[in-house]
């Protein structure tokens, strides 16, 4: 898989309609979960796109600190129906906690995990805080990484 870091200034329009339409398949679509994607913190942060040949596989948001936590965090992280089950999801996380951990000059990021994933990003280094919480009706977890 071939990685992009861009601000969302420096994305080109299919990038940006590629990862929206990403985004909304399998958050919206997929998940059976209506909610607002759009939220204004696109602006602000860089945009993580893992490709593999043309196909846009996976993408994450990273944000800096003060966006959604005071610490960097990592969010939006996704990988495309017809791409799962062969590790790009652990290629991408990986990338994306480099990524973060350089461009904010931090040794910490939070992130906000769906229930389920626990296992996976507790194999990446993640420790879980706190309780179980819904966000728009799904089970979440917060979790911190330390480096």
């Amino acid at each position: 898989m071939n990685f992009k870091l861009k601000a969302f200034k420096e994305l080109t329009v299919e990038e940006l309609y590629d990862l929206l339409q990403l985004r909304c398949d399998v958050f919206i679509v997929e998940q059976n979960c209506p909610y607002h994607d759009l939220d204004d913190k696109d602006k602000k942060v860089l945009h993580l796109l893992g490709y593999v040949g043309a196909d846009l596989a996976a993408y994450a948001r990273i944000l800096p600190q003060g966006i959604s936590y005071k610490e960097a965090a990592i969010g939006r992280v996704v990988v495309s129906k017809k791409h799962r089950g062969k590790d790009y999801g652990k290629a991408l996380m990986n990338e994306a906690i480099k990524c973060t951990l350089n461009e904010f000059n931090t040794n910490e990021i939070v992130i906000s995990a769906q229930l389920y994933l626990e296992k996976f990003y507790t194999e990446l280094g993640f420790v879980k805080e706190g309780e179980v919480y819904p966000e728009d009706d799904i089970p979440h977890i917060k979790m911190r990484l330390i480096k």
